[in-house]
Parts: C-alpha cells; sequence; structure tokens
C-alpha cells in the first residue's frame, strides 16, 4: 500500500507533501498536453495546491468547534429559527467541479440558541469538503441535532452542478432541491410545511 494513502495502524490518511501536491498538478498539466516549462504555468502547480488548500479547508474544521457555545438567555423563545439564503459552493466528489447552491437551515430550540453566523460557518464547513448534495444536506443536519440537542432540524439545500452544466449532459440552469428533516420536522407534517412556507414568505 501507499504509505501516503493510509496508514494501517490507526487508519488515519497520510497527507502528501506539497512538493508531492504541485507534482501531482503538474503531471495533470503534462497529461492535458500542456508545456509546464511556459510562463503563464511555471507558478501553476503551487497556486493550485495553495487554492486547494482553501477551498477544502473544511476537512481541518469540526462542527463541534463552532457549534460549541450556546446561549440560554432566550427569554423562554421556543420558536422556530431559520436561516435562509446561506449561499456556498462546494466540489462534487465524483468529478471534483464546483456545486453552487443556497442551504436554509431552520431549529426549534430547546432551552438554547446558537449564533446565527455559527449555522453558516456549519454549511461553509462542510461546503468546503468534497461532496454530494444529498450527504452535505445531511451532514449539516445531523451534525446541529447531535450537538445542539434542538427539539429538530430542518435543512434544504438548492443547488446547481457544473458536473451537468459543464460536462456530459451540459444542461444550464437545472437546479436540485434536497432536504433532511430530524426530530419535531421529521415527526409532525406540520413543522415541515411551516419551515417550507417561511422559506417562501419574502422571497
Amino acid at each position: 500500500m501507499n504509505k501516503h494513502i493510509a496508514d494501517t495502524k490507526n487508519n488515519d490518511v497520510i497527507r502528501p507533501t506539497q512538493a508531492e501536491a504541485e507534482a501531482a498538478v503538474k503531471t495533470l498539466l503534462l497529461w492535458l498536453g500542456e508545456d509546464t516549462s511556459r510562463e503563464g504555468l511555471i507558478e501553476t502547480p503551487k497556486r493550485v495546491a495553495k487554492a486547494y488548500k482553501e477551498l477544502f479547508s473544511g476537512y481541518q474544521q469540526s462542527p463541534e468547534e463552532e457549534l460549541g457555545t450556546v446561549f440560554e438567555e432566550v427569554a423562554g423563545y421556543k420558536d422556530m429559527v431559520l436561516i435562509k439564503d446561506i449561499s456556498f459552493f462546494s466540489h462534487c466528489e465524483h468529478h471534483m467541479v464546483p456545486i453552487i447552491g443556497k442551504a436554509h437551515v431552520g431549529y426549534l430550540p430547546n432551552g438554547s440558541v446558537v449564533g446565527l453566523s455559527k449555522i453558516a460557518r456549519v454549511v461553509d464547513m462542510f461546503a468546503h469538503r468534497l461532496q454530494t448534495q444529498e450527504s452535505m444536506t445531511a451532514q449539516i443536519a445531523h451534525s446541529i441535532q447531535n450537538i445542539l440537542k434542538p427539539l429538530g432540524v430542518a435543512v434544504l439545500i438548492e443547488a446547481e452542478h457544473m458536473c451537468m452544466a459543464m460536462r456530459g449532459i451540459r444542461k444550464q440552469g437545472s437546479t436540485t432541491l434536497t432536504t433532511t428533516f430530524t426530530g419535531a420536522f421529521e415527526t409532525d407534517i406540520a413543522n415541515q410545511v411551516r419551515f417550507m412556507t417561511m422559506l417562501r414568505s419574502g422571497s
């Protein structure tokens, strides 16, 4: 087994070095038929490695860190908290091309709330990983449910997939919608209806 793929003792991924990552980019450029010695491409492997570090920074973040601080002084507030239109971009794990969309996240507090920016950061964290939209939707919902332990969580994601727009079928403008409901949203259809109604209001 390649020593850079996995450590069989603790099953952790062992990362290649920066130089190895840059060499891999150079290999792809050569495979495409490019001249990697020309001026415009000399620094490209280094730039791509740096960009990937930023684009996939979600692997270095955890939802526990983002959702670890809650506020219990909420004057008895028990109604839905809804954060709409959280813009994100991600990358399809099948072709590594962009997924661009918006996430809508609602939850029913159970005695405490979390800072609104924390919800957006959780969306961003999972978006900055290789993804399928279905997995990302479930990851956001279940992370919030398991860490905050609210009465329920609702997540709806709408996104355009560049793997459909740029290659293959090449259909621009098509949108995919996915949802995940937990707790009181999963068991009570009235909560789902209210979530969807609130999403449409003011849109």
